[in-house]
């Protein structure tokens, strides 16, 4: 085989990059080590930056998003038990927030690369990415106990965390940098109508967030222990340790239901730099993971693409290799900003291991001055919302 970018994984980084790359001319390959129906059961984030839901309309696979996103003003936030605060993004940042899961938009990425005849290649085990520092790099994989190659120009890495793309950069040249927290989060999907806003809680008894995927699905979170076990939060037990995290006007509005899906998860931040070695290119969880707390993942992974794309869309178009220089500093300069929100956030809204009355009551004076302050309240609203795109 031959194609020009050889894209691995078939997350929403890798689908999106192809659908962008193929609406410009671009041809791409696509490999995905796990199923379809595996990919689209994962539930991820969904809360979209305005920046985000523009990449998307951009790609062609906005119309269900239009449909059936949620659009906020901003989210909310309630700490000792009694104050509240809108984070009013519509008024500070000039731009709205959009709950729509990455779920949703895996499956639209799916059905516009399947109607335009794109190459997505599901179930490739053992993929290899070869030759990255030389002019013509090529990909291997395993497919029904056969072994398959394609030669690229290029070789995006979109596969996660977990991926083998970070792992072909040489040790002298890749720096990583990790922060990993001392808690996770027990996370619910309800089919339960969801509240009006977004909604996070510091407590005494800890973090909690109530979300939204779809005017009737939810989806709840309560920081935990990372030596909690899920057989050990039946749902009675975490309806009621959510509610009691939440003031009494809200907790009483939260409706409650069975589980439909159940999930602990720890809480890193961690980059990863440079995002690209020679031909091969990082994307995405590949290259950085942000708490959730910021609801930056997603985000981040929509915004390496967009530049990404541009870069690699010009050099096809000219010839030119501007963008693809610059391309590494420029997703890192986002990613690193978010990073730094996103940590800020987590650690303003949960309780640590060993803190004290005194660090508990900063963590309250800065929400009160946060409050107090429309300056203070235009530059958090400014992050929130996801600075634009260079």
């Amino acid at each position: 085989m031959r194609t020009q970018v050889g894209i691995i994984g078939g997350g929403p980084a890798g689908l999106l990059l192809s659908q962008i790359l193929h609406r410009n001319g671009v041809e791409s390959v696509v490999l995905e080590r796990r199923s379809r129906e595996y990919v689209l059961g994962r539930i991820r984030a969904g809360v979209l930056e305005w920046g985000s839901v523009e990449v998307l309309r951009n790609a062609g696979v906005g119309e269900r998003l239009d449909r059936e996103g949620r659009i906020h003003d901003g989210s909310r936030i309630a700490w000792a038990g009694r104050r509240q605060l809108f984070i009013d993004t519509r008024k500070y940042a000039g731009r709205p927030m959009v709950a729509y899961g990455q779920t949703q938009i895996t499956e639209d990425l799916y059905a516009a690369r399947d109607a335009m005849g794109g190459g997505v290649i599901d179930e490739a085990e053992e993929v290899t990415p070869h030759g990255v520092d030389t002019g013509a790099p090529w990909l291997t994989w395993r497919k029904d106990d056969r072994e398959h190659r394609v030669d690229c120009d290029f070789i995006a890495g979109c596969d996660g965390f977990h991926g083998v793309s970070r792992q072909v950069i040489p040790p002298t040249v890749l720096s990583t940098r990790e922060k990993v927290y001392p808690f996770g989060w027990l996370g619910i999907l309800s089919r339960t109508p969801p509240l009006d806003d977004i909604v996070y809680a510091a407590h005494d008894r800890g973090f909690a967030l109530a979300s939204q995927r779809s005017p009737a699905l939810s989806r709840y979170y309560v920081q935990c222990s990372l030596d909690d076990r899920l057989e050990s939060w039946p749902d009675e037990r975490f309806w009621e340790e959510l509610k009691a995290r939440f003031p009494g006007e809200i907790a009483e509005r939260i409706v409650t239901g069975p589980s439909i899906e159940k999930s602990i998860a720890p809480l890193r931040s961690f980059v990863a730099e440079p995002m690209r070695h020679e031909r091969l290119f990082l994307a995405g969880d590949a290259a950085h993971i942000v708490p959730p707390t910021g609801a930056k993942g997603l985000n981040l992974a929509i915004s390496d693409v967009h530049y990404l794309s541009r870069a690699l869309i010009e050099f096809y178009a000219t010839g030119s290799a501007r963008y693809l220089d610059e391309y590494s500093d420029t997703a890192l300069g986002r990613v690193w900003g978010a990073a730094r929100f996103s940590w800020w956030l987590t650690m303003l809204l949960h309780r640590f291991p060993g803190q004290t009355a005194f660090d508990r009551r900063m963590q309250e004076a800065e929400l009160d001055y946060i409050a107090s302050s429309e300056h203070a309240r235009r530059v958090m609203c400014e992050q929130y919302a996801g600075l634009p795109f260079e």
